[in-house]
């Protein structure tokens, strides 16, 4: 009953109908628990102390969403990888993308959405369902109600069950609307937990509420980094959880379903708090990483390439939009395409890029040594498939 319970529902089957936040008996901050919270906001702090020193910081910004579009779509079940986003964002008209890289295309401009309208519009329920439309907009799902709540009863588990044989039945459209209405004042209060406690709270009361008939997963993750910018923890939208969560992907719904199953949020809290820390920890080094390979790269630049400027321009917009053609580089760098095809030769050479479509004609260039950084955070099981 901490959590909610099951209802029987008069079609016969069994609907779990979640009890408001915060939870009563209240979360039970014991020595373990307290640990991990200052683990997290120490990891926190620093990985927002580095974001500040970050020459041009939105720049990276854009590479860190994208991986977490990748991989957050990839829990739902895409195929899509990194490079296959990089290249289709250089030439959406290439014919051989994975039909679902659109997809992943989506997340990104769902995230940039929400940031742009986190100064002007609250965290909210309104914002929530503009986030799902830009996610589900035109691609898989799109015939589900984009930027809607649903209407109808759904359920979760293996492809062809029931209702009578899901593993588990949020509440049904009535029960969902209260339970919103309660998450949405939750959201708004300030004062009665720790920000990463709330955090993690939020996160799994949408994942059991399942508001959209499509979606929920992704849209529940892009929250846990609306609330940390809406609440200045963080200036920029570094923490992407989905690089913990996928890597863990069993132990993740596990947790999800103790707390419907047997109201232990405390073990979710711990869960979610850890992969906070972790992921701080590796998106700190990465900045500090991108920060060395930018002085790096610079120096070599001046030193080997004569009329240097050019070259200047084009690396740093590689750290934007590290995949590109020759065509676009010369608009970046303003000059002619033969000019512009030396630089991007030069730069080959020096083993700053490389050639990646194999092709003689419509060819793309790609900032390899920063591509590899993030590549290399892709859990295991997906390393050789992005690389």
């Amino acid at each position: 009953m901490r959590s909610g319970s099951y209802v029987k529902q008069p079609t016969d089957y069994r609907a779990f109908i979640p009890a408001n936040l915060p939870p009563d008996p209240a979360i039970n901050l014991d020595a373990e628990l307290l640990k991990l919270l200052s683990d997290a906001d120490r990891a926190l702090g620093r990985l927002d102390g580095v974001a500040t020193v970050l020459p041009n910081p939105d720049l990276f910004v854009a590479m860190f969403v994208r991986q977490e579009a990748v991989l957050s779509s990839q829990i739902e079940g895409t195929q899509s990888t990194l490079q296959d986003i990089l290249a289709y964002e250089a030439d959406s008209e290439q014919t051989t993308q994975p039909g679902d890289v659109e997809e992943v295309v989506n997340y990104v401009a769902a995230m940039n959405h929400g940031l742009r309208r986190l100064p002007e519009l609250p965290l909210s329920l309104r914002l929530m369902k503009e986030i799902h439309e830009k996610l589900l907009h035109g691609v898989r799902g799109s015939e589900w109600s984009p930027g809607d709540f649903r209407k109808s009863q759904n359920w979760i588990g293996p492809q062809g069950c029931t209702l009578a044989t899901a593993d588990f039945v949020p509440p049904p459209p009535h029960e969902m609307m209260q339970a919103l209405d309660n998450l949405e004042h939750f959201i708004h209060d300030r004062e009665s937990l720790p920000v990463l406690i709330q955090c993690g709270l939020i996160h799994a009361q949408f994942e059991t509420v399942h508001p959209f008939l499509d979606g929920n997963g992704r849209v529940g993750r892009l929250l846990i980094t609306f609330l940390l910018c809406e609440r200045e923890i963080l200036q920029r939208p570094l923490l992407y959880l989905s690089y913990y969560l996928k890597a863990r992907k069993a132990e993740y719904y596990d947790r999800l379903m103790a707390i419907r199953i047997s109201g232990d949020w405390e073990s979710w809290l711990k869960f979610f708090l850890r992969g906070v820390y972790e992921v701080s920890i590796s998106a700190t080094n990465v900045a500090r990483q991108i920060m060395e390979m930018r002085e790096q790269h610079r120096h070599l630049i001046s030193t080997e390439i004569t009329a240097a400027a050019n070259a200047h321009k084009l690396l740093d917009h590689m750290f934007e939009k590290p995949t590109f053609s020759i065509n676009q580089a010369k608009d970046v760098m303003g000059c002619a395409f033969a000019t512009a095809s030396s630089v991007v030769e030069r730069l080959e050479k020096m083993g700053l890029l490389r050639e990646i479509t194999g092709q003689e004609r419509n060819r793309l260039y790609q900032y390899q040594p920063y591509v590899s950084v993030f590549q290399k955070l892709m859990p295991a099981e997906e390393e050789g498939k992005s690389a």
